[in-house]
């Protein structure tokens, strides 16, 4: 019984996991690439912008490897 309600605990902090980065991209990209100031007409104020996508790919890359690392040890016990 112990060891089936730490699996639920695991798997429903991993969804709030994938909803915590899906929520983080989805912040990041339209805050760099939406309407607006200071990125409206993408020429003004350019020296102040940066890409977020190498931060957003490291983010979604530990995220995935968080939920392959899970997925390895249910399939091993299980």
């Amino acid at each position: 019984m112990k060891n089936r309600s730490v699996r639920i605990a695991f798997g429903v902090a991993l969804l709030l996991l994938v909803v915590l980065i899906v929520a983080f991209n989805a912040v990041n990209l339209t805050e760099a690439f939406g309407d607006g100031p200071p990125y409206y007409g993408r020429t003004t104020n350019m020296d102040k912008w940066s890409n977020p996508l190498p931060v957003l790919a490291g983010v979604d890359a530990v995220g995935v490897l968080v939920i392959a690392a899970y997925v390895y040890f249910l399939r091993r016990k299980g």
